[in-house]
């Protein structure tokens, strides 16, 4: 599957390169609203709790790079990106932090809606660096973030000179499943458990700074053929 995706990406770069009006590259990075995970205590005779808990939402942060390429009103956009997510379980003895850290590459199709402002959407390709749980026994217990590495991201963003500010939503497209966990029932009030959902969603609010863009450096084509 990812080498089918990175195919795809490097494919619809070399032919949109060949006819893009302007291209632009950059640095990127912001504050992600996390959203995502429900766990439900597991009893045994009447002696732990055996409620459903889900996740408060907490802020983490993103950074990355991008590549965009124009043409009249459209835009493609592949980029890379890193994100620290985390949500907080409010068990009934203490709060336990639940933390994810992935990889994204998003391949966005945009339109220019108007001015500065444009719109996009498109499929991101994820893979998950690191995921844990406070409280689990033992403590290095693995906890599987996603079963499929494909989410999607829609969004909105507009062009200030050089800066661009950006607001998106991104949902992993993973479906919810199971998993079986121990927590210390002495610090959490919880003991057996099952993580009923373990996926993470967010919104990003980025603000992307162009290294590079062919129109403010005089680069803009005029005619055929290509940049390079």
């Amino acid at each position: 599957m990812n080498k089918s995706y990175y195919l795809l990406i490097v494919g619809l770069f070399l032919v949109s390169i060949t006819h893009a009006q302007e291209f632009s590259f950059g640095i990127k990075a912001g504050a992600n609203y996390v959203m995502g995970g429900q766990i439900t205590g597991i009893s045994s005779n009447g002696l732990y709790f055996d409620g459903t808990v889900e996740a408060d939402p907490k802020i983490g942060f993103h950074g990355g790079a991008f590549f965009e390429l124009r043409y009249k009103k459209f835009l493609l956009r592949p980029e890379f990106i890193y994100s620290s997510m985390e949500t907080e379980f409010p068990f009934p003895k203490a709060t336990s932090v639940y933390s994810v850290s992935k990889i994204s590459v998003p391949l966005l199709f945009g339109y220019n809606i108007w001015g500065p402002i444009d719109i996009y959407a498109g499929p991101a390709y994820q893979n998950t660096l690191d995921s844990s749980l406070e409280g689990t026994e033992p403590p290095d217990q693995v906890i599987v973030a996603q079963n499929t590495p494909l989410a999607a991201q829609a969004g909105i963003k507009a062009r200030l000179g050089r800066l661009e500010i950006d607001l998106r939503y991104d949902r992993s497209l993973a479906t919810a499943e199971s998993m079986d966990i121990d927590i210390v029932n002495s610090d959490y009030g919880i003991n057996r458990a099952r993580f009923d959902d373990t996926r993470l969603n967010q919104i990003l609010l980025s603000l992307s700074l162009k290294i590079f863009d062919s129109e403010a450096n005089g680069g803009r084509r005029r005619g055929g053929g290509c940049y390079f």
